[in-house]
This record gives C-alpha cells, structure tokens and sequence, in this order.
C-alpha cells in the first residue's frame, strides 16, 4: 500500500513538473493580448454604463463564471466538433485568423464588418457574458491560439483576463471616472494595431502547415 502511495505521489509531481516546464512567460502574454484586444472590455464600458444605468443590474461574479463556462467548454471540446467535419485546427486558425483581422479592423476603424446579434435576456448573461465577453470572436481566438502556443499559457492568459473582466464590471464607475472616454478610445485603437499583427502572424504560420499537409 505504501509503495502505490508513493507511485502516484511521484507519477503526481512528474505531472506537475511537466506543466511547469510547458509555462512560457511569453506564450502566457501573447495569448493574453489576443484575447484582451478581442473581447474589449475596456470598449465595452460605456455598453456596460448604459445598462446599469436604464436598470439592468449585472452580477460581475455571475457574468465572468459563466463566460468562463463557456470558453472552457468550446476549448476543450471546440477540436472533437472540428474533427467531425473534418478539420483541422491549422485550417480553422486560418479561418480564425481572418475573423481576428475583421475584428481588429472595426476596433482601429470604427465600422461594423461582424453583426452582434442580442436576444432579449438577463443582462448577465445576454449579452454581458454572451457575447460581450465570450462572443463568437473571442471564441474563435481562443481555439485558433491552440495551434501556436501550448494549453496551459492559454488557459492562465484566459483566467487572467477573466479576472480582469471581473474587476472592470466590479469597479465600473470608477473606472469611468478614472480613465474617461478619451483614454477607452485610445486602448481600443492600440489593441486594434496590435491584433491586426498578432493575426497576420497566425494566419501566415498556419498556412504553410496547411499546404504542407495537403501536399501530402
């Protein structure tokens, strides 16, 4: 018994071990400019303002838990629905990569190329968690990030950015008065830049594998 003890203690930190040799201070920062350009919770304080202030109450803790549901669900089930049809996720971060791009054009632009469609629900959820938060961009980022750095980096530069949104919905009026509607004007054509980059880049790397794979 105490021999199987110590094999799991032991398999236990071996596994622990590898994780942490997988941690990336980088991947961790790049996956986390990814997703905080996509979601834009800074340019979704003013939406969030608006509702507080015709009554819709938001629940900060409630909206970010279940945002993370959701991201966590598509993240680690997003690939099993892609092999259904046959694909792969090097093709689908190409198709990603073009959806971040549109993104990122609206952010430096200010034009619409992706319609936000809302149903009428509770404001928590619809549309704060879904898809102000977890919207069908940030989505489509999160799995397309998995072609270029490994699950764990990802999974804590979400977490990251989920406590963010949390405290943003926290402290919304303070921050609308600490930061202005110049400041949130400025961060989202920043973040715009920056996705418009990180989006080439991933389109680029994941062609080539594309068309290495159908070459063969």
């Amino acid at each position: 018994m105490h021999l199987k003890h110590t094999y799991i203690l032991t398999h236990n930190l071996l596994i622990m071990l590898e994780i942490i040799q997988q941690v990336s201070f980088v991947e961790i920062i790049s996956a986390f400019i990814v997703m905080f350009a996509i979601i834009d919770i800074t340019g979704s304080i003013p939406i969030f303002i608006s509702m507080e202030d015709s009554g819709k109450h938001i629940k900060p803790l409630y909206a970010t838990s279940v945002a993370l549901g959701l991201f966590l669900l598509f993240f680690f089930t997003g690939e099993a629905l892609l092999n259904l049809f046959g694909i792969d996720i090097a093709s689908f971060a190409v198709a990603g990569a073009f959806v971040l791009f549109l993104l990122a054009l609206e952010m430096v632009m200010g034009r619409e190329f992706i319609k936000n469609e809302s149903v009428g629900s509770g404001a928590s959820i619809v549309p704060v968690a879904f898809p102000l938060i977890a919207g069908p961009g940030a989505i489509t980022a999160l799995l397309s990030l998995r072609a270029e750095y490994s699950t764990v980096n990802i999974l804590i530069a979400l977490f990251l950015n989920i406590v963010i949104d949390y405290l943003v919905i926290r402290l919304l009026k303070k921050l609308q008065k600490w930061l202005g509607d110049e400041v949130v004007f400025v961060l989202r054509k920043f973040f715009g830049v920056i996705l418009i980059a990180i989006s080439v880049k991933l389109f680029a790397s994941n062609l080539a594998i594309v068309i290495h794979n159908a070459s063969l």
